[in-house]
């Protein structure tokens, strides 16, 4: 039987050159053209140096609903879809601390009345995607200046306790003269519920005689922020 000199071909992957043509693309029509999978198609090349990373860029999305709520899940909440490792994770969360940083920067360095606005985009960035209940407790001092913004409790998809006396406690450590209470609906509602403003009624109580008021309860959720202020709850 005569040697058949053909050499038969192995069919080539069809994401070969997809990473260069996908920069290219970027690069000449500008980042703000790539739908949501290619930005975080552009991103996850950092931790996955080979490969098609599409498919991962897609479960992403589709297990949390959009870019923001990707940023925002857990390590062990990325790390459950297929193909994310640690590495991957951690990238994607640093995006999200930058982000916060970002938008606290304004907030942090003038009194919250004048950077108001700042102030609530920032907690918006920080909380609307949450999947969980998270308060966290924004302490100022004499100026209305933020001392800091800690995180004082985390609570399942529809609860997260708020401790009046550890407010106060932590209040008087820090030498704060108020306090901005905030916390998230997961629901994406952020309508302040009955126990909302029973809580925060509580803490003013416990404040009142040491002097430390309540500047104003936000609640954070995907449909926006209501401040208990402004809706005349406090």
């Amino acid at each position: 039987m005569a040697n058949d000199s053909r050499v038969s071909k192995k069919p080539v992957a069809h994401y070969l050159g997809h990473r260069e043509r996908l920069r290219e693309r970027a690069g000449a029509g500008g980042l703000g053209t790539c739908p949501d999978y290619e930005v975080l198609e552009l991103y996850l090349f950092r931790s996955a140096k080979m490969g098609d990373v599409k498919p991962k860029a897609k479960a992403l999305l589709a297990r949390f609903g959009g870019l923001g709520a990707v940023l925002s899940a857990s390590l062990p909440e990325l790390m459950s879809v297929t193909g994310i490792g640690e590495v991957a994770a951690l990238d994607l969360k640093l995006v999200h601390e930058l982000a916060q940083r970002i938008v606290r920067e304004p907030a942090a360095k003038r009194t919250v009345i004048a950077s108001w606005s700042a102030l609530l985009s920032y907690v918006r960035v920080a909380l609307q995607h949450e999947g969980r209940e998270q308060v966290r407790i924004l302490y100022l001092d004499r100026k209305n200046q933020l001392i800091v913004d800690e995180i004082s409790n985390h609570g399942t998809v529809d609860h997260a306790p708020i401790y009046p006396r550890e407010i106060v406690r932590r209040a008087l450590e820090l030498s704060a003269s108020s306090v901005i209470l905030v916390h998230n609906h997961p629901s994406g509602d952020p309508t302040p519920s009955k126990a909302d403003i029973e809580v925060t009624q509580a803490v003013i109580a416990a404040g009142r005689p040491l002097g430390i008021s309540v500047h104003d309860h936000l609640v954070v959720g995907r449909d926006g922020v209501v401040s208990f202020k402004s809706k005349g709850l406090m």
